[in-house]
């Protein structure tokens, strides 16, 4: 089997599985596939000398060995299963320096300390507050736990391995690649969620030139004028976007009430009358106020006022 798989965020990985004496046998290094709407090309290559390469795109994304990349033939050498670690062999780099020695009276030293700057309130009564006591504070000359200083192992070893020893259960198959040598049919093993994918161009034969040829004959073509076409899609999109949030700003701007500005006018200061404790501007003024406002600020106005009927309550002098 090979192809890309692709599905849900998890899922997203190129499977190149071999069947080999009646065991499928997935490759064991990770293939990442293109994740776009665009086409691309995938290409495996078998070789005779029992190596491989995958190509997206006519570039290679991933080679290496059959015997390596898969566990189609056990491996020719294997650590020693019986093998065991001496006891006194030593794994620990560094030791507890047996010279070092804790200080005397380290363990006296308190974690916390009375602060010595702290000074009781002046308005500090001991019959209702009680008896006064200063806060602790962290003690700077506590240094934790005393631990001895780490010096270098001299018996240190290394980190101890088992030794190689021939797998028992190694059989070579010099033509491992044979197992494409059968692959005269083609089928598709498909699971779609979302319709749109295409599977065409299907080539299978024994020479990567030609491969590569027919590709670039056959299919780089299209694939050229679908970015293109993808290009020119994603403008018009863009463009529609912002049309759209220019309409909606529009509309937004049309909706919105502009704010009335508060009522504050200019009296005119030339002529005042007293009224009842209140002082008036002088009835042309007022007049001209008046017309100015209209009249449902006029009655706006008089209401503010508490007058019922401001004219009347105007005398001409």
């Amino acid at each position: 089997m090979f192809g890309p798989d692709i599905c849900g965020y998890s899922t997203k990985k190129v499977h190149v599985i071999f069947t080999y004496k009646g065991k499928n046998h997935l490759i064991k290094k990770e293939i990442k596939p293109e994740t776009d709407v665009k086409t691309h090309i995938y290409t495996l290559i078998v070789k005779p000398d029992n190596t491989y390469e995958v190509l997206i795109d006519l570039k290679s994304v991933q080679k290496g060995s059959l015997y390596d990349d898969w566990d189609m033939i056990p491996p020719k050498i294997i650590k020693d299963p019986k093998a065991k670690k001496p006891e006194d062999w030593d794994e620990n780099e560094e030791i507890d320096d047996p010279e070092d020695k804790k200080p005397d009276g380290y363990d006296d030293i308190p974690k916390q300390i009375v602060d010595p700057d702290a000074k009781k309130p002046e308005d500090w009564d001991d019959e209702s507050d009680g008896e006064w006591e200063a806060p602790m504070i962290d003690n700077p000359e506590f240094k934790g736990e005393w631990k001895p200083k780490k010096i270098k192992n001299p018996a240190y070893k290394g980190k101890w391995v088992a030794p190689d020893i021939d797998n028992p259960d190694f059989v070579d198959d010099p033509e491992v690649y044979n197992v494409v040598k059968s692959n005269g049919v083609i089928g598709f093993e498909l699971w779609q969620v979302k319709a749109g994918t295409v599977f065409d161009n299907i080539l299978v034969c024994d020479d990567a030139e030609y491969a590569k040829a027919q590709a670039e004959k056959n299919i780089v073509p299209l694939q050229k004028k679908e970015s293109e076409m993808k290009a020119e899609q994603d403008k018009q999109e863009e463009e529609k976007r912002k049309a759209e949030e220019e309409e909606r700003k529009a509309k937004v701007k049309i909706l919105t009430r502009k704010p009335q500005p508060e009522f504050s006018p200019k009296f005119s200061t030339k002529v005042l009358l007293a009224h009842g404790g209140t002082l008036f501007p002088g009835p042309g003024a007022l007049r001209g106020i008046l017309n100015r406002l209209g009249s449902s600020n006029s009655q706006r106005l008089n209401r503010a006022c508490g007058l019922q009927n401001l004219h009347s309550r105007i005398t001409e002098t």
